[in-house]
């Protein structure tokens, strides 16, 4: 059988199997810890350990190996680690998920439910301990394991002898859960378990889950009738909450205190971290427009506010930081002179002209952050920041940079624009080997970083192109905390695909997307609909200047989940612009959609009604006069398929043709193999037919 890219996009899922991720570098910066698959079309991964200073590689723990030994496979997992790759986008199997003990001896994961350890200069073997298995951590001491099963949190030593630490009491519902993360924490604010160790393996912090305020929706299988539909609860904007509170729990003598903040003024409990500068929890008001972060005392439960933040729009919670790095003294970031920055205490240490991404690793004299340069948000490097030597960049050039650390030893992933997939590379100048296949495309694009007048923009040609007239396809994300226009070769191979077929594709971030500075992310409050558009016909108008076989007669525009919407929103809006429409997974009700992302940007349905009303996708379906394709997974339990079917509702009600394609069985992403190259190849014949292309 011949190879194409649909299918080779498909079986490598994006083109991600293969490479080295989830990277640990040992504390004293001599080794490195991964996991990699096999191959470019195995979804299977393996954990590796290779030496920093030769880049020697050796296999620490083979999950087929391991699974045959206990016949167990990926069918057999547990409903809350679905639920976990779910909210992580995780399509891949094996081990997708480990961690090690301080000293960075040993390793534990699981596979299918089963608890495992791996000594990283030895043998790796299972633990029988009552399970099924989910969300284990090593103890920092390494000589236990904590870990979820149902709604329990467990705790285990290296031979299985395991105990509850915590469990629903008598009398509660069962809606309460211990040491797992609720819905928002883990699909909105990047917080995805619920339970951390003490510094010296003493006792657990855990959070208490309590899901009864939560309404309850059901997802259903419409291709089989016979089957129960599943509920969920699901926190819709404008309703209620889970009850989320935090109790540190003492393993020796059983004793439980319970963490005390003003959970009615700070309803979200966005991150914990516990080090040896103590105990720091970070949480946030409902309306996000205030943030703390609180020093717990592990024995009473007392807490005293060690930083405080405040905007108008809403406060952005930056990956890695919240963690003390002296016992008063929080990693954290702020907006100060229009962009993100670096503060430790009351000091802003980063310029003003570096919008801060993620903080990496951070103690009181080191600090490594990625960021991006203000005036070009397609790029990312690497920064630190020393006590010493002040805040300098580690990484330059066209390119995406991320880091990991260990001791005194960084690594470095650069992706560019150039060449396929990316590359880890060690302090001797080797790089990890990746076994990610080659793409069958390669981008023939051009980005223009961002100017006054319109966004950050990247258009795509087919190759050797003689000149004449080209159907264009947008083909955006658009929205808050996501970039399609990044300088990396791998962003780019699917719109080239669509190039590859006849077309000029137009990716933009317009406002709202991340990089640009303060103002720019927060235009979007309260207006998810007009600037975001507006932008995107601006970035379609700027690249028709600069390319003019871009023939505006015929445009269209496709995207997922944000997307989605921004696509449908399109079609409506500006038909004059727009002459077709893809809505993959989109949100068309705002009200549908879940509080702590729908309420950062919109507010609160119950007192901003009229925002919601125009922002939401319903009341325009009377306006649609060009073909418009909506797509959505039957069983994704993040934009509910009733998104789609209320928008398709209304159109019928308003005698609008269009089109549904419903996908059974698949949620908000689409791991399936067949699913996914098949989509793509859908989504070609509908712009052909909706644009009159003829040929192909």
């Amino acid at each position: 059988m011949v190879d194409s890219f649909p299918r080779q996009y498909a079986r490598t899922q994006r083109l991600t199997l293969g490479e080295p991720r989830d990277l640990s570098v040992t504390p004293d910066g001599q080794r490195v810890v991964f996991a990699r698959s096999r191959g470019g079309a195995d979804p299977v991964n393996c954990l590796w350990v290779a030496d920093v200073e030769t880049g020697e590689e050796r296999l620490v723990a083979d999950p087929v190996a391991l699974m045959a030994a206990i016949a167990a496979d990926d069918a057999d997992l547990p409903p809350e680690e679905r639920a976990r790759r779910e909210r992580l986008r995780e399509g891949a199997g094996g081990i997708t998920g480990y961690e090690l003990d301080r000293a960075a001896e040993r390793a534990v994961f699981v596979l299918a439910g089963n608890l495992f350890t791996a000594e990283l200069d030895g043998e790796s073997r299972r633990l029988d301990v009552p399970g099924p298995v989910f969300d284990p951590h090593v103890s920092p001491d390494g000589t236990r394991i904590a870990y979820v099963r149902g709604r329990e949190l467990w705790v285990t030593d290296l031979h299985g002898d395991a105990h509850l630490v915590a469990g629903p009491a008598d009398g509660d519902a069962d809606t309460v859960s211990w040491g797992s993360a609720d819905f928002v924490a883990a699909e909105e604010m990047n917080r995805y378990r619920g339970f951390w160790w003490s510094p010296d393996s003493s006792a657990i912090v855990a959070c208490r889950v309590d899901d009864a305020p939560v309404q309850v929706w059901h997802i259903s299988n419409p291709a089989d009738p016979s089957s129960t539909p599943r509920p969920v609860r699901y926190p819709a904007a404008g309703t209620p909450n889970p009850e989320v509170t935090l109790h540190v729990c003492a393993l020796e003598s059983g004793d439980r205190v319970a963490v005390d903040w003003d959970r009615d003024a700070f309803e979200y409990l966005a991150k914990v971290a516990w080090n040896g500068h103590g105990l720091a929890l970070t949480v946030l008001s409902r309306d996000q427009h205030d943030l703390q972060v609180l020093a717990a005392d592990p024995s009473t439960g007392a807490t005293t506010t060690v930083f405080t933040d405040h905007d108008d729009a809403w406060v952005e919670l930056v990956p890695g930081t919240g963690a003390l790095i002296a016992p008063d003294t929080p990693v954290m970031c702020t907006e100060a002179d229009g962009a993100r920055r670096l503060s430790l205490g009351d000091d802003l240490v980063s310029p003003a002209d570096v919008q801060i991404r993620s903080v990496v690793q951070a103690d009181a004299d080191r600090v490594v952050v990625t960021g991006n340069p203000l005036d070009d948000a397609s790029q990312l490097h690497v920064y630190r920041w020393t006590r010493a030597g002040g805040f300098e960049a580690l990484t330059d050039g066209l390119a995406v940079n991320q880091a990991t650390v260990g001791g005194d030893t960084i690594l470095f992933r650069t992706a560019t624009v150039d060449e396929p997939g990316a590359r880890w590379r060690l302090p001797n100048g080797d790089t990890l080997d990746s076994h990610a296949e080659r793409p069958l495309v390669r981008p023939n694009v051009r980005i223009a970083a961002h100017t006054t007048d319109a966004p950050t923009t990247a258009v795509l040609l087919p190759h050797d192109h003689d000149g004449s007239p080209l159907p264009v396809l947008l083909d955006p994300y658009g929205g808050p905390h996501a970039q399609r226009v990044l300088r990396s070769h791998n962003a780019f191979c699917a719109s080239q695909w669509f190039a590859d077929q006849g077309f000029a594709v137009v990716v933009a971030d317009g406002r709202g997307t991340p990089g640009r500075g303060s103002a720019y992310e927060r235009s979007v409050f309260l207006d998810l609909a007009t600037g975001v558009l507006d932008d995107q016909v601006a970035a379609l108008h700027a690249a028709a200047e600069q390319h003019p076989e871009l023939d505006l007669t015929r445009v269209a525009m496709r995207g997922w989940s944000f997307g989605g919407y921004l696509s449908a929103l399109a079609v409506m809006k500006r038909p004059d612009v727009f002459h077709a429409g893809i809505a993959g997974a989109p949100v068309t009700e705002w009200r549908l959609y879940d509080t702590c992302y729908t309420e950062r940007y919109l507010g609160d349905p119950n007192e901003r009604p009229d925002v919601y009303d125009a922002n939401s996708l319903l009341p325009l379906a009377p306006e649609l006069t060009r073909p418009l394709l909506l797509i959505h997974g039957l069983a994704d339990d993040n934009v509910v398929a009733a998104h789609t079917l209320q928008l398709s509702a209304a159109l019928l009600a308003a005698g609008k043709p269009h089109e549904v394609l419903p996908l059974v069985g698949v949620t908000h992403m689409t791991p399936q193999e067949i699913v996914a190259e098949n989509l793509l190849l859908h989504q070609l014949d509908f712009l052909r037919r909706s644009l009159g292309i003829t040929g192909g």
